[in-house]
């Protein structure tokens, strides 16, 4: 049985990432709200708080990995389910290229030997590596560099408080009565803008919660509030009041090495930058256990080629990981090493998982309202937290205008690849088409070529989906047929009820399924019935003998007399 996470290793690999944020995010909201920063790190945590609950309906309610792709998946079209994918690769990207570029470069202030590109990429295949290996090995590591990391910061926090009360408050002071520009509502708006990039890593848990530990998930999103909710304000507050405005600023690339240089001398300052190079190495390890799960569920999907399922003896999807290492190293070297284009891709994309996610929290609530959920979040909160994430990538577009441009370059082809996917079947008969238009038919190259197209378009539309009914009405059923016609390249779907003993199938069941099955001529309709029980192990066994995955399989809307959580059942779709 593959080894599940319990929560100190669950919290690690998110952790790093949503933790490594005060090493950049506090500097970052000073620069913009001034001595007001500490309250736009405030209201930060306080979107966040919000988030919790809505991460844990949807998260508990369908307990998959994918985030808010899964989330969108189960209440909307599929091609909103992959836009809200293809954000989440490209945000798990940036983040990847820009932690350990960042990592690399703290080290290089320790060791100027280090060559700063070549020492990235080493440092990218260091953890591709080491995902191959397993989850298990990865957490291990993440669990000694969360650690490491979260001691650092308490004693950097105890000297700069000693330091603090021994020399006087006449900094702070000074700092609060210094003029800023503009009023103080813009200061807080642009200040909680910058400082939204540093919940960067809250949503990854929910990539990955199907390796985690039963009740383990919540605890995650717990724990990262409060880390970020006691350490970037309190950080931010301390900088205020031990350095002058005009220091923070110059520094604010290296502000808290600065402080620990400031307030126990240069064995803090090393002890806060080696922290950083391992915490930022950290974020990489997050990047790459969420992609993973997530393009993992994709490719199971069909949203991504089948080949990026194979496994070695681990259990490792081993060929997700070193894609992803190539595409982040091809960024790289793109990029030569200048992170301020990556900047901007990294801010919207994360910024627009989040708000997707929320969207996904209320479509849940409408479209599957009867669907258990262990906690819920009430409609002003979803509200609340979704009109705050616009408001931060409204500020950052205002900040950074260009930052939306580059964003698109990067987002376009993504679209593109997972469009492809998604409507090839279509794409497939126009170049059909196209080659019958404008080719000699006697020729034998284009005779091969068209031969090969028709195959792959049968192969596509040979794949098989089972809709488990229990007697749905004709117009229930209809609406399963309606969106298996709109969302899947699909025309075989196999109707199955399930009869225990002694039950029988209605005649106005068969009825229905026969006008269905003309109304929709393009789609082999075979209807069967099974006899034993539904559940976790009747799904098993029928796509073991049909050979169809899972997530392959429909059912409707459970009730409330259903015996079975939907995580139980592996993972079948919901589809009305």
């Amino acid at each position: 049985m593959k080894k599940k996470l319990n929560e100190l290793e669950a919290t690690a690999i998110c952790g790093n990432d949503i933790s490594s944020s005060c090493l950049y995010v506090s500097a970052l909201a000073i620069v913009y709200a001034g001595q007001y920063a500490w309250i736009s790190l405030l209201m930060v945590s306080l979107i966040l708080f919000l988030f919790r609950r809505i991460y844990g309906e949807v998260v508990g309610a369908l307990p998959l990995n994918g985030g808010a792709y899964n989330a969108l998946l189960n209440t909307t079209k599929k091609s909103t389910a992959s836009f809200a994918a293809s954000l989440t690769v490209l945000s798990y990207m940036a983040t990847a290229v820009i932690s350990a570029s960042e990592a690399i470069k703290y080290a290089h202030s320790l060791w100027h030997e280090i060559p700063i590109v070549y020492a990235t990429i080493a440092l990218l295949l260091v953890f591709m590596g080491l995902v191959i290996l397993g989850i298990g090995e990865s957490s291990k590591v993440a669990i000694a560099i969360f650690l490491f990391h979260l001691t650092s910061l308490v004693i950097l926090c105890a000297f700069c408080i000693y330091f603090l009360f021994s020399n006087g408050f006449d900094v702070l002071i000074s700092n609060f009565k210094s003029p800023i520009e503009g009023s103080i509502a813009t200061a807080l708006f642009f200040g909680f803008a910058a400082a939204m990039l540093g919940i960067s890593g809250f949503e990854s848990s929910a990539n990955y919660v199907e390796e985690q530990k039963k009740g383990v998930f919540p605890k995650t999103l717990k724990n990262m509030w409060i880390i970020v909710t006691i350490f970037n304000p309190l950080l931010a507050f301390l900088a205020l009041s031990i350095i002058p405005l005009s220091t923070i600023n110059a520094n604010e690339e290296t502000l808290l090495s600065f402080m620990g240089n400031l307030t126990g001398g240069n064995w803090l300052s090393y002890v806060v930058s080696i922290d950083a190079a391992l915490v930022l190495s950290g974020a990489v390890l997050t990047s790459y256990v969420g992609v993973g799960g997530l393009v993992e569920r994709m490719a199971l999907d069909r949203i991504l080629p089948k080949e990026l399922l194979i496994k070695n003896k681990r259990g490792s999807s081993y060929l997700i990981f070193i894609t992803f290492f190539f595409l982040a190293v091809s960024v790289l070297l793109i990029t030569k090493g200048d992170l301020k284009a990556l900047a901007g891709v990294y801010t919207i994309a994360f910024l627009g998982v989040m708000a997707l996610f929320g969207v996904g929290n209320l479509l849940l609530k409408i479209k599957r309202s009867r669907l258990p959920r262990p906690e819920t979040a009430s409609y002003p909160a979803v509200l609340i937290a979704i009109i705050g994430i616009f408001l931060a990538l409204l500020g950052n577009v205002i900040l950074n205008p260009g930052y939306l441009a580059i964003f698109l370059e990067y987002l376009v082809p993504t679209i593109l690849v997972v469009g492809f996917m998604l409507y090839r079947t279509p794409i497939l008969k126009g170049i059909l088409l196209f080659l019958d238009y404008i080719t000699p038919s006697d020729k034998l190259f284009f005779q091969k070529t068209k031969r090969k197209i028709n195959v792959a378009i049968r192969k596509i539309n040979s794949q098989e989906f089972v809709f488990f009914t229990k007697g749905d009405n004709v117009e229930g059923i209809n609406k399963v047929l309606q969106y298996i016609s709109a969302n899947e390249e699909t025309r075989r779907l196999k109707i199955v009820n399930i009869i225990s003993k002694g039950e029988k199938v209605t005649d106005r069941l068969k009825t229905d399924i026969e006008v269905l099955d003309r109304a929709y001529p393009k789609v082999v309709i075979e209807f069967i019935e099974e006899a034993g029980n539904f559940g976790p192990e009747k799904i098993k066994e029928l796509s073991k003998r049909w050979n169809i995955p899972v997530n392959f399989m429909f059912i409707g809307h459970p009730g409330n007399k259903f015996p079975y959580k939907l995580h139980e059942l592996g993972e079948v779709r919901l589809i009305i």
